[in-house]
C-alpha cells in the first residue's frame, strides 16, 4: 500500500525530510527540485511508514487505497517518474539533502541573534521558521497589509482550500515566543531600511514579485480589461482590489496565457456558484458570479499544446470539474505534438489534452472552458471598452478575432524595487548571492541586507519551493552572523515597539491578528464558511482593536493614563 502525493502538493520538501528511506524525489537539494511540478514517491522504495502523511502541510498525500476517483490519476504520474525495476529491488538513498543549519553562536558580550523579516507570505514564514530553530533568535515580521500570509490569503483560487492548509503551519511558526508580528506596518513608509536595521542584526526581504507583467499591445487598459492576478485578488478580498471593476454581463472572456493562475480563474469564473459559496471567497466576487452571465472562458496561449505552462496536477484537476474543450484546429496540434513528445510528463499533458470535449458539439448547458493555441494577440478591440481581442496565428500572417466583453493577461509577474536596496530591472530582481544582497557595480555583500523568495530569484517554483530557497539565505545570515559580519543593533528591544507604535498607531500584532482570524472564522461558521473574510482594512482593525492588549501595552496604558 504505497503512499501517493496528489494535485495539492505544495512542494516545500517537509515530506522528504521526513522520509527515512528518502523515496520522496526530486529533493531540495537535486537539480529538478526548484523546477519539478511536484514530488514523487516511489512507489517500490516506499515503507508505507506514514511519516510524509504527518509532514505534509496540506494534506496531499494519501495511501493508495483512499484516494478518491479525482486522485487515481496520481497513482502512475507517481511511479513514471522512476525507472522501472522489479518489484522487490529496493534502491538505496541517493539524496544527501540539505545541509544542517549552522548554530547562532553568542559570543561574549554580543546580543543573540535578531532579524527583521519584511513580508509575510511563504518565504518569509519558511525563513522565520529556519531561524526559530536556533536557541535565543528573535524574528519580527512586518507586513504592510492587516493580516499575514501573502499569497495564500490573497493569490490561492477559493476552491484550493487543502492548499491554504499550509497557513496552519505559519501559524504554529507565529505562535513562538520569540516571533512577533509588526502588520499594518509599511517599510519604506513608516519605517525605513536604516530603522530596521538599527534594532537588528539583518534584514531579510521577502516581498515576492507583486507587479504583473503587462501586456504591450493597443487597447490594453480599455474598461474591460485586467490581470488574472488582479481577478484572483479581487474573488479573495485583498483590500487593495475590492473596488476592481469586473464586469460579468458579456458571455465570453478572454485570458491571454496558459499557467496555472489563468487555469485557477477560468475555473472559478466557470464553477457553480453554491459549490464557491461553501469557500472563504469574498463575498462581492459571490455575488458578482450568482449574476454572471459567462458562458466561455476562452485561455489563449501564443505555443503549442507541448508548450503548456499550466502544471499537469492543475490540468488534472481542472478536468475533474470543469468542462474544458478544444476546436478541431487546436485538435489537430495536440495530436502533433503527442506524435513527436519524448518527455513523459509532456506526454502526460498532452494524452488529457487528447481526451478533451469537442468545442462544436452541444456542452452539458454550464460555462465551459475552450483552451486554444498559437494565438499571438495583436490588440484589444474596442473603443470605449474591450470587445474582444484580435490574434495571429503565430508564425504567420494569418489573423483571427474572438469577441469578449472581459480581456486578462496572465503572462508572468515582475519583482518591485524595494527603497534603500539595489535593483536589477532587466531581471526584476534585487541582485544577490545565494541570499545576500549585493552591489552591483563591486559584487560586494551589502552588510545586513537579505533577500528570500520571488524578489530573490523570479517568479518560479511553488509555494513549498520557498523553503528551501529561504533555507539558503538563511544558512548565509546565520554564517555571516557567525564570523561577525553583522553590527549588532543599537536600538534596545522596547526600541522599536515605541518606535513602529510612534510612526504607525495602528499596528497590529499577533493578538490583533489572531482577533481578525478568530471573528472571520466565526463570521463563515453559520453559512459552512472556513471563514469569511474582511475586505476593507477599517473592518481588519476593529476586529483587531477587540484583542486583549499585550502586557507591557497595558502597562505603557497605565503609565499614561
Amino acid at each position: 500500500m504505497p503512499h501517493v502525493i496528489t494535485q495539492s502538493c505544495c512542494n516545500d520538501g517537509s515530506c522528504v525530510f521526513a522520509c527515512p528511506v528518502n523515496c520522496i524525489h526530486p529533493s531540495p537539494d537535486e537539480p529538478g527540485f526548484a523546477t519539478t511540478e511536484m514530488l514523487y514517491i516511489d512507489p517500490v522504495a516506499c515503507v508505507d511508514c506514514g511519516a510524509c502523511v504527518s509532514a505534509c502541510p496540506v494534506g496531499a498525500i494519501a495511501p493508495d487505497s483512499r484516494l478518491d476517483i479525482k486522485q487515481l490519476p496520481f497513482v502512475e504520474i507517481n511511479a513514471s517518474f522512476y525507472p522501472k525495476r522489479p518489484a522487490d529491488e529496493k534502491l538505496p538513498p541517493t539524496s544527501k539533502l540539505a545541509p544542517v543549519l549552522p548554530a547562532a553562536e553568542v559570543h561574549a558580550r554580543r546580543r543573540p541573534l535578531t532579524v527583521a523579516v519584511v513580508g509575510s507570505g511563504p518565504a518569509a514564514m519558511y525563513a522565520a521558521d529556519e531561524l526559530l530553530t536556533q536557541h535565543g533568535v528573535r524574528v519580527n515580521v512586518f507586513e504592510k497589509l492587516p493580516t499575514p500570509y501573502g499569497l495564500v490569503r490573497a493569490g490561492v483560487a477559493p476552491d484550493h482550500q487543502n492548499t491554504k492548509k499550509v497557513t496552519r503551519f505559519f501559524d504554529r511558526v507565529a505562535r513562538h515566543r520569540h516571533f512577533r508580528f509588526y502588520l499594518n506596518v509599511e517599510v519604506g513608509r513608516h519605517l525605513s531600511h536604516a530603522d530596521l536595521l538599527a534594532h537588528h542584526h539583518a534584514v531579510l526581504y521577502a516581498l515576492g514579485a507583486p507587479d504583473d507583467r503587462r501586456l504591450d499591445v493597443d487597447g490594453m487598459g480599455l474598461p474591460g480589461t485586467a490581470t488574472a492576478t488582479e481577478l484572483v485578488a479581487w474573488i479573495n478580498g485583498h483590500p487593495d482590489f475590492t473596488d476592481l471593476p469586473v464586469d460579468l454581463s458579456h458571455e465570453r472572456m478572454v485570458i491571454v496565457g496558459n499557467g496555472n493562475v489563468a487555469l485557477d480563474v477560468a475555473r472559478v469564473l466557470t464553477a457553480d456558484p453554491d459549490d464557491l459559496a461553501r469557500t472563504d471567497i469574498a463575498d462581492h466576487a459571490l455575488a458578482a458570479l450568482r449574476g454572471s452571465a459567462v458562458r466561455e472562458v476562452v485561455i489563449a496561449a501564443r505555443r503549442g499544446p507541448a508548450h503548456s505552462a499550466f502544471t499537469l496536477p492543475e490540468l488534472i484537476g481542472l478536468t475533474e470539474t470543469s468542462e474544458v474543450v478544444l476546436d478541431a484546429d487546436d485538435r489537430k496540434l495536440v495530436e502533433a505534438d503527442l506524435a513527436t513528445a519524448s518527455d513523459a510528463l509532456i506526454g502526460q499533458k498532452l494524452e488529457i489534452l487528447r481526451g478533451l470535449g469537442d468545442s462544436s458539439l452541444a456542452g452539458t448547458g454550464r460555462p465551459r472552458i475552450r483552451l486554444a493555441y498559437q494565438r499571438t494577440p495583436q490588440r484589444v478591440l474596442g473603443e470605449q471598452r474591450a470587445t474582444g481581442v484580435e490574434f495571429s496565428v503565430t508564425g504567420t500572417d494569418e489573423a483571427c478575432r474572438i469577441d469578449a466583453g472581459l480581456v486578462l493577461t496572465s503572462i508572468g509577474y515582475r519583482g518591485k524595487q524595494i527603497r534603500d536596496l539595489p535593483f536589477d530591472g532587466s531581471a526584476a530582481v534585487v541582485p544577490n548571492e545565494q541570499g545576500r544582497v549585493v552591489d552591483p557595480d563591486s559584487r560586494g555583500p551589502i552588510a545586513g541586507a537579505y533577500v528570500a523568495g520571488w524578489i530573490k530569484r523570479g517568479p518560479t517554483g511553488f509555494i513549498g519551493t520557498n523553503k528551501s530557497c529561504s533555507l539558503q539565505t538563511v544558512h548565509a545570515l546565520v554564517a555571516d552572523f557567525n564570523a561577525g559580519a553583522l553590527t549588532d543593533p543599537v536600538g534596545k528591544r522596547d526600541a522599536l515597539d515605541e518606535l513602529v507604535h510612534t510612526r504607525q498607531p495602528d499596528v497590529v500584532d499577533s493578538a490583533g491578528w489572531g482577533a481578525i482570524d478568530e471573528a472571520e472564522i466565526a463570521r463563515g461558521a453559520d453559512d459552512g464558511r472556513p471563514r469569511n473574510k474582511f475586505t476593507d482594512v477599517a473592518d481588519m482593525l476593529a476586529a483587531a482593536a477587540t484583542a486583549q492588549p499585550a502586557p507591557r501595552r497595558r502597562l505603557l496604558a497605565r503609565l499614561l493614563g
